[in-house]
């Protein structure tokens, strides 16, 4: 350190020849040094712009990849040589600083040789001379402060050097407004202690500053920017308390100076002509999104349900040759595939392997029956990293959003089938988001009036083709059944189902009070069952609404809670609804009418006139049921003693349009089954011809 801090040790000298004032000499000193060093500060916060420039880039990359460290790790590195950013670039500025502070140290604790330039050979006399006489120890690292103050003190040394180098050291004046530069201050005690506080005072304030200003630190969570913060701040305290004050002098301007350098860089280089953060933000977003998912079905690491997690993911990347693979996100989705995996298990050898994310799935119950029924508990996070690795031939799913959010195709087999089954008998351009099936291979489509509307999608967004398969509603069959073993009873009271969707606006935000005014009065048996999402989303609204009206009786007025049962819905004689499809799902199985309230309606996709066909679940409302606006239900008793009155009329009609809107109705899971058992038979054909070439 002798030698490389020697040059420092001559702009050192220079500066307190210059002014003649040991603190003024190191503010200078400072000054000096963060003008030479500019040059590398510019390349870095050129580098760091940089940075920032891509991060959308790296974010994507994050998403992309989302759990498969060594392909995120690959494909950053790729991206950082194709827009020539070096990630060690920013170490360079801490190295700066410390290579600096070591030289400040070196110059503050040997003033002899860097302060007033002695010669070696003189320094060492001088100093051998005062600790023969002291006995103070020649090897400690502070033995030219102790020299200086012992000659200051009345020591004399005009017997080993000149007078000139004596009054030199004589009048080395190293206090700056009252504080003495070469005391430590946790040693000095008293005023001294103001230093350390500065020291840390000047690092909060550059933490502080750099948060807002510095466009790479700017761009650090709160976490790392409290981290940072915290490491710099313990920093300055040891340097303003356990060295000499001299040195936390130095790094008190050298915070300050440092913030005066960022607004100057900023200005030659401004953030904001370099970096879209419209387009950070978006990607950040996307992040975030992925990072949040499995809040509630990933498991916790080290828990008994992380091992069983472990255990399942270890358990089928180890089975070999899977042909059909089925993920569902939680227990209540079995009810889509119910039909199709009764007709595979009964109709073929075929090993149906059932991811969930539900650790509480009735699969696992239905496996220990079921021979060919192979089930996997993986938590939501863990399956982003099952898709990337899938090496299934087929995939079912009804997860929409494919290749779009956080679950991709596979980057390990290029040839799987990728089938979507829709959970739901309307229409798949309005409440569904834009562009969520464009990555499937594959629609189970409910009926043929889903075709036009695919293809029509397909044709605009110049998509390739689809595999569109019109197999039916295999839970609608599933609710008849059900409904048909039901034992059947004439309500003395008609009983009224009022079942709201849970969108802005609903029926419970908009209007409730005013419908269950109109129904009560007339004394109609009414039960409201809210969406499970509401209960779950809005729990205080939903309970002051029964709080209001826990006064009526039970066989006038029924909040419905449980959603265990759904016998409430097929027992109704008329279900209220503004946009939830149990509306459709009742008047299907039941072939009873509904009322409709027309809300403001769902609609995820915004674009979806575009299209040019009116969606299934718009035209229905005018057929199956009668309208109302929100708040003006007059005449309503009079419309529901009617439809009760005519009921037979409804029964017919929704019986027509059942049949003309659902296809295959009892016969769902054989039309899907003998698809995907055709596809299995004809991959292994392919497989074999691909082999024999």
């Amino acid at each position: 350190m002798e030698y490389i801090s020697k040059p420092f040790g001559i702009i050192m000298n220079f500066c307190y020849n210059l002014v003649s004032n040991y603190g003024i000499a190191i503010i200078f000193f400072t000054l000096i040094t963060k003008i030479i060093m500019f040059p590398i500060s510019l390349w870095t916060h050129k580098n760091s712009l940089n940075l920032i420039k891509i991060q959308p880039q790296l974010n994507g990359i994050k998403a992309k990849y989302y759990g498969e460290k060594d392909k995120i790790s690959d494909e950053q590195l790729k991206l950082y040589k194709e827009q020539h950013y070096h990630p060690l670039a920013g170490l360079i500025p801490m190295i700066v600083q410390l290579f600096l502070l070591m030289c400040v140290i070196q110059i503050i604790y040997n003033p002899l040789t860097n302060i007033l330039s002695i010669g070696k050979a003189e320094v060492f006399q001088i100093i051998s001379a005062v600790c023969d006489k002291t006995g103070f120890d020649i090897s400690s690292n502070t033995v030219q402060l102790f020299a200086v103050r012992e000659i200051q003190n009345g020591f004399s040394i005009s017997q080993i050097c000149s007078k000139d180098t004596e009054n030199a050291i004589k009048s080395l004046n190293m206090n700056f407004v009252g504080f003495d530069l070469s005391a430590t201050p946790f040693s000095a005690g008293g005023k001294m202690y103001i230093v350390p506080v500065l020291a840390g005072l000047s690092a909060l304030a550059l933490c502080l500053f750099q948060n807002i200003k510095n466009p790479l630190q700017a761009e650090q969570s709160k976490v790392e920017q409290i981290g940072t913060n915290a490491v710099s701040i313990g920093i300055s305290l040891i340097l303003g308390g356990f060295v000499p004050a001299g040195i936390g002098f130095y790094w008190i301007c050298s915070n300050l100076f440092t913030m005066l350098q960022q607004i100057i860089l900023n200005t030659v280089m401004n953030p904001k002509k370099h970096i879209d953060y419209d387009a950070l933000e978006k990607s950040k977003a996307e992040l975030e999104k992925i990072s949040s998912i499995g809040s509630t079905s990933s498991p916790k690491r080290g828990t008994e349900l992380y091992k069983r997690e472990k255990t399942a993911y270890k358990r089928f990347f180890s089975v070999e040759n899977k042909h059909l693979v089925i993920y569902a996100e939680n227990g209540g989705f079995y009810k889509y595939f119910d039909k199709i995996i009764t007709y595979l298990l009964n109709n073929s050898n075929i090993i149906v392997h059932y991811i969930t994310s539900d650790p509480n799935d009735n699969i696992f119950n239905l496996e220990k029956e079921l021979k060919n029924l192979k089930a996997y508990f993986i938590g939501e996070k863990k399956m982003v990293t099952v898709f990337m690795k899938m090496d299934a031939d087929i995939v079912l799913m009804t997860t929409p959003d494919l290749e779009t959010y956080y679950y991709k195709r596979s980057y390990v087999k290029k040839d799987i089938e990728y089938i979507y089954t829709v959970h739901g008998p309307m229409s798949t351009h309005m409440v569904m988001n834009k562009g969520c099936l464009d990555h499937f291979d594959t629609i189970f489509c409910v009926g043929e009036f889903q075709i036009p509307e695919i293809r029509k999608q397909e044709e605009i967004y110049k998509l390739p083709q689809k595999e569109l398969v019109v197999c039916g509603y295999g839970f609608l069959e599933t609710l008849q059944e059900k409904y048909d073993n039901m034992p059947k009873q004439q309500n003395s009271i008609p009983k009224i189902l009022i079942a709201p969707s849970w969108q802005e606006g609903n029926i419970l935000d908009s209007c409730i009070e005013n419908l269950l005014y109109e129904l009560l009065q007339k004394g109609y048996n009414v039960v409201v069952r809210p969406h499970p999402e509401y209960k779950k989303r809005y729990p205080n609204k939903l309970d002051t609404l029964v709080e209001k009206y826990k006064d009526y009786n039970g066989n006038d007025l029924t909040f419905e809670l449980d959603f265990s049962c759904s016998d409430s819905i097929y027992n109704s004689d008329i279900v209220i609804t503004d946009w939830s499809s149990t509306c459709f799902e009742f008047s299907y199985v039941t072939l009873k009418p509904c009322i409709f309230v027309d809300t403001p309606p769902k609609i995820y996709n915004k674009d979806y006139e575009e299209i040019g066909i009116e969606p299934l679940e718009l035209t229905l409302r005018n057929i199956i049921g009668k309208r109302f606006e929100p708040n003006n239900f007059e005449g309503m008793s009079d419309t529901i003693n009617d439809m009760l009155k005519n009921k037979d009329e409804y029964t017919d009609k929704i019986k027509t349009i059942r049949n003309k809107y659902v296809a295959n109705y009892g016969k769902s899971g054989e039309v899907a089954g003998k698809y995907i058992i055709n596809r299995l038979i004809q991959k292994q054909k392919e497989q074999k011809k691909n082999e024999s070439n």
